[in-house]
């Protein structure tokens, strides 16, 4: 499978995302095409990651499947047949999209990430640790890096176009997308927490936290997109290796922040871009990684 930095599809492309390309199916369609690019530290390396996209767009398919009858969502199909049996301007580009594509509805985004804590890391550990608060809102005293918070925790934030979101308390929400919706989203993004974190355990797999995004489609209803409970939208860690109280190795982009660390601080990188050029060791052992998490969330292989 041929690795993709960015697309040329026959569709209107209506925006580009720091991995994933989203193009206009009709009007009430979107193809969310999810390339191989790689970002860290908000920087967007010059390499590509072999199965990247692939493994993000099955994953999320796969929580989809699983969320039938919890909430509603965006995806129509994942399957590449399916789509361009669909989208029949997309034969001539199968191997560009494939396993790479998600057919969705069409929605009007809330401009809200709906951000849930199930445990204490992260940029919410670093504000807990000077302040002993989250968003600005206090938490109980004594907590340590990595504890499970129980019940977990609703944290918005807005949504950024580049750089870091901004997390914002739920009074700020409220006053952005009105009470009611508010309500809702919290509502939805814990019954789609506790699901997949319940069957993620399952796999040996603690989702410590994870974002969500939501749409209104065309009839009004308020549904759930975008990407779900990927490596790239959330924190993967070992139950067996769990110890609170000190970070967590987790299954993501680690082996390619560890090397972006080591140049910065060998002086060789500013933490801006343009990114050091990655080591091809680096390159395999981030893919090895995402794929490693597709295997311990799914409990099968990633077969496209």
């Amino acid at each position: 499978m041929t690795t993709l930095l960015a697309s040329n599809l026959p569709l209107p492309k209506i925006g580009r995302g720091k991995v994933r390309d989203i193009y206009a199916v009709g009007d009430d369609r979107v193809l969310l095409l999810t390339t191989d690019r790689i970002s860290a530290f908000d920087v967007v390396m010059n390499e590509t990651i072999p199965m990247k996209g692939a493994v993000l767009t099955q994953i999320s398919a796969y929580w989809f499947n699983a969320l039938e009858g919890v909430v509603h969502h965006h995806m129509i199909s994942a399957d590449t047949d399916t789509i361009i049996a669909e989208v029949p301007a997309l034969a001539p580009h199968r191997e560009e999209i494939l396993g790479r594509a998600m057919l969705c509805k069409r929605t009007t985004v809330f401009p809200i990430e709906c951000v849930i804590r199930g445990y204490l890391s992260g940029s919410a550990w670093k504000e807990y640790a000077a302040s002993g608060t989250l968003a600005g809102e206090q938490l109980p005293a004594g907590l340590v890096e990595s504890q499970k918070l129980e019940p977990a925790i609703f944290s918005p934030a807005t949504k950024a176009e580049t750089g870091h979101d901004e997390n914002i308390t739920i009074a700020r929400m409220r006053e952005v997308v009105g009470d009611d919706t508010a309500y809702t989203l919290e509502s939805m993004t814990r019954a789609v927490y506790t699901l997949g974190e319940t069957l993620a355990r399952e796999q040996g797999i603690i989702i410590a936290d994870t974002k969500f995004e939501f749409g209104r489609d065309k009839d009004g209803n308020i549904i759930l997109i975008d990407e779900v409970m990927t490596p790239d939208s959330s924190r993967f860690w070992a139950v067996d290796a769990y110890q609170p109280g000190k970070p967590q190795p987790s299954f993501d982009k680690q082996p390619l922040r560890d090397y972006l660390d080591s140049e910065r601080k060998a002086g060789r990188w500013n933490g801006d871009a343009p990114p050091p050029p990655l080591p091809q060791s680096v390159v395999d052992a981030t893919s090895q990684r995402y794929l490693e998490a597709f295997r311990r969330v799914t409990g099968s292989e990633l077969t496209i």
